[in-house]
């Protein structure tokens, strides 16, 4: 939960932040509109968003446990 929590606190951040700055009909991957659902953009950015958060935090804790 030390890895996760602040994971998924920064994931509601960024979720928020971002599609406040990018229409989710709007995102092009290799060149060709998301044929996704508007909910389904929210719920692949926000997951997205929580594994690079769950990424940073866990090579923070493993830096810090080494350190010691």
């Amino acid at each position: 939960m030390i890895v996760l929590w602040p994971a998924f606190l920064m994931a509601c951040a960024a979720t928020g932040l971002f599609f406040s700055l990018v229409d989710p009909m709007e995102l092009i991957v290799l060149d060709q509109r998301l044929q996704v659902h508007i909910t389904g953009a929210y719920t692949i950015g926000f997951f997205a968003f929580w594994l690079l958060g769950i990424l940073s935090s866990g090579l923070t804790a493993l830096l810090v446990q080494k350190a010691h």
